[in-house]
This record gives structure tokens, C-alpha cells and sequence, in this order.
């Protein structure tokens, strides 16, 4: 069997203790639609019940394409048996149906008699595993290529941004050698969703219901739905988000919705980088290459000395938010402060409006320069007496007590704090009373905060954190693509992705 053919781009890993397990999710993946499985022997006690269940599977469904595995626990699988029993297992898997088998490097240097017999009879992938980081890659493959196979593949775990693109640069590197890329762990997702446009055969899935067998495995679904494995091609541009933690992030599902609905050849991934890591994840967005990304938590300030062009608000506010890359040169703007504007601005005139700002953190530095910017009379308050007074004395607003503002009246309170924000959902910023007429609340997760249900309940006008997101969102993608941005559908793509959040939340409250 050649693995050059038509295979699909998802490979679904299926690890588990017991043969029924294991059929049963393969069943329910190949009634999903999947045909293109790896069956891991080495989870089973016995793997020759998972020999004949490759036979089982194969009758039933004819279609499907079975990559036989059975990895020795000294190569970091389950297998305790010798390299001999390894090969005896694959060989048997191979004539139970499996059109092809993966035989890590180690045992393969050892019987290449035997691997030249098996590779005449199926299809053969020369694996490579390195579970403690990315080394020079290279020797490795020179090493790998020593043994005829169909495909090489090579799995690292990521440490670092660079990782990433080191191992994917692999393929770009070798475009005549078969090999399947990926980076484990999840800093190294990205290599995952990005590594069929890098010359990979395939890359691996989770099943849908159950765990993977590697660290930053996500099922088919989310591959092929939300990242479009196999829609953007090897010339798509590149977006992203930058955050530690990442995995929270709702952005890959509105922008790549975005995408999506306008047609464009682009994808947008969660790329997590530590706080020391900045300088190591802009050399991996030049050589990628990244068109521009988003910057959250807690980069948005330290990220403005890796820039050549800041523009003036942003620079004011000492945060950025949305990066991009035009004239060879990296550009930094902050969408945030137009999201809070835009949507306030619907309810009230901010040049006429008394403004209270809740906060004085970096997202409320931002809202209060923009508030100050559109004529409004803005007061601030906060939990750091100090910080609230230097804030307010940056932009030339009043500083209040908590006592002051609670005593106070003012046309609309914008809330920046992280008050209120899942898990804490029950905080508020205000005990006594809500001082304002309306209610902006920038947390958005969950999608009615304790101070938005309790402003509904007083008859106040409420503007929801949503609201700024998808704004500043929008503003994003008009900066990135110069097209005007689907608000209706990014704001049902967050909408949704808050609401699976949410349920995933509520299940592992309740185990």
C-alpha cells in the first residue's frame, strides 16, 4: 500500500483498555463519517484481541482504513513484550486487514529483515517519538530515511513557540520525502491544525467522545469544522491568538467563522506563549509566515517592544491588542477601545454623559482613555487607590471611592474588572446599589454576569460583554483582510462557543 494515495487528511487515534471500547468508538467515528483510523494494540492487555478486531471491523466496514499500532513501552507505548513479539502482532494485523502498520525507529533498527518482510505486505510509517522536547530534526530524519518505508513520521513535544515551526518547516524542507508532522502538548496545536498545508499525509484526531492517545489531540470534528483541515490550502494566510492560558479563548471560532463566511483562504489558531516567550514567538511568526494576530492576557503591554509601528491611542493606552504585518514591518493597534465606544455609544452621546469606570487594570486603562477620547465625563474606581489615581490623573478623570461612586448618579457605568467572570460568577463589584442608568459589563463569560442580571432587575439599560468582544472582533478583521467583517455571523459563532463553554463548565463542576 502506498500512503501517498488518497488518504483523508484525519486520522483518527483510537486508544483503549478493552476490544469493545475500542469498536465501539470506531463505529460510532465511521457512522460520523470517518474512514481513516489508527488502531493502538499496545492499550489492549491482550493486543492479539485487537488483531481480531481489525479482522471484526474490517467485515463490517469494508471502507475503512486501519493503521496498525503497537509501540514498547520503552518507546514511550504499552507494549511489554520483545521487538520480535512487536513485529509477530503488526504482521498479524496486517493480515487480519490492515492496510498498513507503525513501527517506531527503535524497534525497526533492530529487525530490518523482518521490517523489509512487512513492508512487501502493507504499508509501512517509520515513526519517531521524543516526549521531553524538539531536538535538531535534521538527523533524525537522515536517521528514519536509512529504512525504505511509505512515510516518515516524526512527533516532538513543543516547548517553545519556535517548536512549531521548526518541526513544520520539515516538510516544506523535504517535499519528495512522505512524512506525517506533528508537535505534542498545547503549544503544539498549532502544528497539528497547519501540518497537512506543510507537506504532512495526515495529521491525528481524537475520537469524538473519548480522550486521544497524545497530549493536544481534538477530535475530527473540531479539525475539519472549526480549523478547515482540508479547506485552506498550503498559501493560506495565518492569524492567531496569543495568551497563557489559551484554551479558554473563543476567538478561533468567530474568526475562523468569519473566514469561513467570506471565503477566504486563511485560518486563525490559539497559540499559546508564556510570559518569556514573546521574542521566541515573533522569530516563529516570521518564518511561518503570520499575517497578524490577537493579543490577550498577558502579553498586550510587553508585546509593544517586539512592534516597529504603534499606533497613537494604542501607545497612549500602553496595550495592544491586534497585531499585524504590512511593508515587512510588525503593526500594533488596540480594537478595544472601539469596543467599548461603539456599543456605548448606541445608548447615550459620550461628549454629553457622566461615565463612572469601574477598574484599573489594563482593560480599564483602555476603556478609560477611549471614554476620555470620545468628551465624556469620566470618573474612575477601583480596589487599588493608587492605580486608580494615576489612571484618573492620565486621562483627567475624577478618582472615587467606592463609597463615592455607590453614593453617586451617572448616565452609564462601564464595568473592567474580572468580577463576575467564570468560576466566580457570583461577584460584584457594587454591594449597595448600581450608581448609573446604563449598565456595559466587559466580562462576557458567562453571557449575563451578576451585575447584568441585577441591572435587568432594576430597569436599567444593559450592554452586555459580548457586545465589545464581537466590536473589537470586527474591528480585527477589517485590519486584517480590508474586507468588511460578518458582525451577525461572528457574534452566533461566540454566542455558541460561550454556550458550549458553559455546558463543559457546568459537567465538570458536577463530577
Amino acid at each position: 500500500m502506498s500512503l501517498r494515495r488518497a488518504l483523508p487528511r484525519v486520522c483518527i487515534a483510537l486508544g483503549f483498555a478493552d476490544v469493545e471500547s475500542l469498536l465501539k468508538h470506531a463505529t460510532s467515528e465511521i457512522e460520523a463519517g470517518e474512514s481513516f483510523f489508527e488502531f493502538r494494540l499496545d492499550y489492549l492487555p491482550d493486543p492479539e484481541a485487537g488483531v481480531q478486531a481489525i479482522s471484526d471491523f474490517r467485515k463490517r466496514y469494508p471502507e475503512a482504513t486501519i493503521v496498525a499500532t503497537c509501540r514498547r513501552h520503552q518507546n514511550q507505548g504499552r507494549y511489554n513484550g520483545s521487538i520480535e513479539e512487536q513485529i509477530r502482532i503488526l504482521s498479524g494485523a496486517v493480515r487480519q486487514g490492515a492496510a498498513a502498520v507503525d513501527v517506531e525507529i527503535e524497534s525497526a533498527e533492530n529487525l530490518t529483515s523482518h521490517i523489509e518482510d512487512l513492508h512487501s505486505r502493507a504499508g509501512l510509517v517509520i515513526s519517531y517519538h521524543n516526549y521531553s522536547g524538539t531536538p535538531a530534526l535534521e538527523p533524525v530524519l537522515r536517521r528514519m530515511m536509512r529504512i525504505p518505508a511509505d512515510a516518515y513520521k516524526i512527533v516532538t513535544t513543543a516547548r517553545k513557540p519556535s517548536d512549531v515551526c521548526r518541526v513544520l518547516s520539515l516538510g516544506k524542507a523535504h517535499p519528495r520525502v512522505p512524512v506525517i508532522l506533528l508537535a505534542m502538548g498545547e503549544m503544539g496545536f498549532p502544528a497539528r491544525a497547519l501540518s497537512t498545508a506543510f507537506g504532512s499525509l495526515y495529521t491525528y484526531a481524537a475520537p469524538t467522545s473519548a480522550e486521544g492517545t497524545a497530549s493536544g489531540q481534538v477530535c475530527a470534528r473540531v479539525l475539519r469544522n472549526l480549523y478547515r483541515v482540508e479547506k485552506f490550502t498550503r498559501n493560506a494566510r495565518i492569524f492567531g491568538v496569543i495568551a497563557d492560558p489559551i484554551w479558554h479563548s473563543i476567538s478561533p471560532a468567530v474568526h475562523n467563522r468569519a473566514f469561513q463566511a467570506r471565503r477566504m483562504d486563511a485560518v486563525y489558531l490559539p497559540f499559546l506563549v508564556h510570559p518569556t516567550q514573546l521574542k521566541d514567538f515573533f522569530a516563529a511568526a516570521g518564518n511561518l509566515p503570520i499575517s497578524g494576530f490577537s493579543v490577550t492576557i498577558p502579553h498586550k503591554q510587553k508585546v509593544i517592544r517586539y512592534l516597529d509601528i504603534v499606533d497613537p491611542l494604542a501607545r497612549r493606552i500602553g496595550a495592544v491588542n491586534t497585531v499585524w504585518r504590512k511593508g515587512g514591518k510588525w503593526r500594533g493597534t488596540n480594537t478595544d477601545a472601539a469596543g467599548v465606544t461603539g456599543p456605548l455609544s448606541k445608548k447615550l452621546r459620550l461628549n454629553k454623559a457622566s461615565v463612572l469606570l469601574a477598574g484599573n487594570g489594563g482593560a480599564a486603562r483602555g476603556a478609560a482613555f477611549a471614554l476620555a477620547d470620545a468628551g465624556a465625563r469620566l470618573s474612575i474606581v477601583g480596589r487599588n487607590p493608587d492605580r486608580v489615581r494615576a489612571l484618573a490623573k492620565a486621562c483627567d478623570a475624577a478618582a472615587l471611592t467606592r463609597e463615592q461612586a455607590e453614593d453617586g448618579h451617572f448616565d452609564a457605568l462601564v464595568h473592567a474588572t474580572p468580577l463576575g467572570m467564570w468560576p466566580h460568577v457570583d461577584q460584584c463589584f457594587f454591594e449597595r446599589r448600581i450608581p448609573a442608568d446604563v449598565v456595559f459589563d466587559m466580562v462576557y463569560n458567562p453571557l449575563e454576569t451578576t451585575l447584568i442580571r441585577r441591572a435587568r432587575e432594576e430597569n436599567k439599560e444593559v450592554v452586555p460583554g459580548i457586545q465589545m468582544f464581537i466590536e473589537q472582533a470586527a474591528r480585527q478583521f477589517e485590519i486584517w483582510t480590508e474586507d468588511a467583517p460578518p458582525r451577525a455571523i461572528m457574534e452566533k459563532a461566540a454566542l455558541e462557543a460561550l454556550r458550549n463553554g458553559q455546558t463543559q463548565n457546568d459537567r465538570a463542576k458536577s463530577t
